[in-house]
């Protein structure tokens, strides 16, 4: 089952960022998000991805066409430009990289996508979330309901510390990392191709029309991650998942 991850857009609420590079390219603990995402799948076995591209895309099809030669110790034959690698040890993943235009919505880059790999059912999500989900449950989930389409819902973070007071003093605080209440899409979506059929152009939103359309017709499940999730939004979302990952503590690190 391949992997599908929407790289494509501006990626504007991070501007510190983005200016220079797309948003799954920012980097956490060295490593651009892009290659947390596929980690997280590639832990479970699914190794083949789509990555639709847009948005400064030339930058993340830089970043895999040179992966071995940043990655490894290489010897270069200045007199033939020949390059011997060593240590030969690349994660065995393919990699497709498909332009699907820097004005294409979310829907738009869904639909070339599901245009891309046929007639499969596939998996997709957004190049700015980890969380700590196991991928098979949720393959599986979709399996057992048997609709066209399963979102994975999850809690929203809380982005600042909870306080109880009594009279004019703190009795309580805490930096909650999870709010208690309600669910959002977290992405982590696992969808049959017929899904296409929902999107009407390349224009639309994947999360406006297409997925209220699957509302209405009760074809959109969704599997419950009451756990780990983190989307990277703004430069405090980077800062808290680098530090994250620099004290060890970071969830979604399941390889």
């Amino acid at each position: 089952m391949k992997v599908a991850i929407l790289a494509g857009g501006l990626g504007t609420r991070l501007s510190e960022e983005t200016i220079v590079k797309p948003k799954p390219m920012v980097e956490i603990g060295g490593k651009p998000m892009l290659w947390h995402i596929m980690n997280i799948y590639a832990y479970y076995g699914f190794k083949e991805f789509v990555i639709a591209l847009g948005y400064k895309g030339e930058i993340i099809k830089d970043y895999f066409l040179n992966y071995h030669y940043h990655s490894r110790s290489l010897t270069v034959e200045l007199k033939t430009g020949d390059i011997k690698l060593h240590n030969h040890q690349g994660e065995d993943w393919t990699v497709h990289l498909l332009d699907t235009g820097l004005d294409s919505s979310t829907g738009g880059r869904v639909k070339k996508v599901a245009e891309f790999i046929g007639n499969e059912t596939f998996m997709l999500t957004y190049g700015d979330g980890v969380a700590n989900i196991n991928i098979h449950n949720l393959v599986n989930y979709h399996r057992q309901q048997g609709r066209l389409a399963t979102v994975t819902a999850v809690r929203p973070p809380a982005r600042f510390g909870g306080l109880e007071l009594k009279e004019n003093f703190v009795s309580y605080f805490t930096e909650k990392p999870q709010a208690g209440e309600g669910w959002i899409n977290g992405g982590y979506f696992v969808l049959e191709p017929e899904i296409a059929n929902y999107i009407p152009d390349y224009v639309t939103p994947w999360e406006a029309s297409p997925m209220e359309k699957l509302v209405t017709d009760g074809q959109l499940a969704a599997y419950q991650h009451d756990d780990f999730w983190q989307c990277m939004d703004t430069l405090r979302d980077v800062n808290q998942l680098e530090n994250l990952w620099q004290e060890g503590k970071a969830p979604w690190k399941v390889w």
